[in-house]
């Protein structure tokens, strides 16, 4: 990690105060650590944009009822086994189930795997998350 280095930033009062808000709302300590945190997040967002080495994880709802969807969500994990690092199934009730697949590899590649997973029938729900594995990120 650098050195701490302090700057100014000149903004409109109005786009300050909405700031202000939102790093009281979000519970942030100071408007640096705010800053810091969507920094850090635009940074993220390049790294995905650019298709560099990247972190992710692939979270969905889907009726376990489904015909076949079972085994297809397993073929899509083994023909990407290369960027799968493990998956935790959760049951929330009797006809729903949550999964979660932890991802690393390549942002196109992973981009491919969450198109593929979305195009099963039977997904009530799925939300890629986007990270990174922080290697270019402080």
């Amino acid at each position: 990690m650098g050195e701490l280095v302090r700057f100014s930033v000149s903004v409109d009062s109005d786009l300050l105060d909405a700031f202000d808000a939102f790093v009281a709302n979000e519970g942030y300590a100071t408007r640096s650590e705010a800053l810091k945190r969507l920094m850090r997040k635009a940074l993220v967002g390049k790294e995905w944009s650019e298709g560099a080495w990247v972190a992710g994880a692939f979270v969905m709802v889907y009726d376990h009822h489904r015909r076949e969807f079972v085994s297809k969500l397993m073929e899509i994990q083994h023909d990407f086994g290369d960027i799968v690092l493990s998956t935790q199934h959760i049951h929330l009730d009797h006809d729903n189930c949550l999964e979660v697949i932890t991802l690393r590899g390549m942002a196109g590649k992973i981009k491919k795997f969450a198109a593929a997973i979305r195009a099963l029938k039977g997904i009530k729900h799925c939300s890629l998350v986007a990270t990174t594995t922080g290697g270019n990120i402080a």
